[in-house]
């Protein structure tokens, strides 16, 4: 038995096919590829930096976006690496237990970060609906609980779904057509009865998504609400501007998983799977640290003056 007791799996290693089916555009693709996940190095760990080294932004809301950054640069390290060596190597295997470390953690940060997102919004609607009682309603205690509870519940989540693909057999074929281990790609290489494993899927994805839109709704719902009864332009703009940018990282994250969920399973979709996971593992967090950074003040502010006292130290 190769893999363990709990199945009769012979396969020991996958093949991901990436994009190989475009030959002529494996070169511009790690090209760009890189070019993103450099950004979107770079991009999160400045957010990072710029949030520890100002004292102003040492807020709720600065502490969970931190957090965002964080996970951002977690779950586009663990699948962007791999796409960027298929597609410039001839080997492009991957183990079976590297393969389930990769969905275990990729899955693991994908639900970490929009349980992360739903508390964002929540803090949005302490902020806007009681100003007055924000910093006692959002205390360090309670800011370090929901953040401990939201990577807790994404650990468990993933090893749910990670412990139903185990139990399933893998007997051949190894080829699976996408650039990383997901879900769906996974799934369809079993010999075995899914049925649990897509049950298992199915309910912890649709709770999931459920449970984090309704507190995102509901959140801005009570923040609409107060800003139409703002009797000042300025209080409004104000409030708006505080959650403009979330709202757009929202409409981002979950705008592509529901299209993902949408996706039917067939070979004819599997490109735009690929594409939908391209933009949801390499562009989205690419893109939350310029969507924060390009309309929040503070952000712009502290990260000119990083880099001007970092010049100057450099040019004395």
């Amino acid at each position: 038995m190769a893999l363990g007791e709990g199945n009769q799996s012979s396969v020991t290693t996958f093949i991901l096919l990436g994009f190989s089916e475009y030959p002529n555009l494996q070169i511009p693709l790690f090209l760009v590829f890189l070019i993103i996940y450099t950004v979107t190095l770079v991009g999160n760990l400045g957010i990072i930096v710029v949030i520890r080294f100002n004292p102003k932004l040492h807020t709720p809301m600065y502490f969970f976006l931190s957090h965002l950054s964080f996970l951002d640069i977690c779950y586009s390290s663990v699948f962007t690496p791999k796409l960027l060596e298929i597609l410039v190597v001839e080997d492009r295997t991957i183990s079976f237990k590297g393969c389930m470390v990769q969905f275990y953690f990729v899955c693991a940060f994908v639900i970490t970060e929009m349980f992360m997102l739903a508390v964002m919004a929540y803090d949005r609607f302490v902020a806007v609906c009681n100003p007055l009682l924000y910093t006692v309603a959002m205390s360090q205690k309670l800011c370090a609980l929901l953040v401990a509870g939201t990577y807790a519940w994404g650990g468990i989540c993933s090893l749910t779904l990670t412990y139903s693909l185990l139990e399933l057999s893998y007997c051949g074929p190894n080829v699976i057509n996408h650039f990383g281990c997901e879900y769906s790609a996974i799934l369809s290489l079993s010999c075995s009865d899914p049925y649990f494993s897509q049950m298992t899927c199915l309910v912890i994805s649709t709770f999931n998504e459920v449970c984090s839109l309704l507190i995102i709704l509901a959140s801005y719902l009570f923040i609409v609400v107060t800003i139409v009864k703002m009797p000042s332009t300025g209080g409004l703009q104000k409030a708006f501007s505080t959650c403009a940018s979330h709202l757009t990282a929202i409409t981002i994250f979950h705008g592509i998983i529901l299209l993902l969920y949408c996706v039917p399973n067939s070979k004819s979709s599997w490109l735009l799977v690929k594409v939908a996971t391209v933009f949801f593992t390499v562009m989205i967090p690419m893109l939350n640290p310029l969507i924060y950074s390009l309309r929040n003040k503070d952000v712009k502010d502290t990260a000119r003056k990083l880099i001007h006292t970092k010049l100057l130290s450099h040019s004395m």
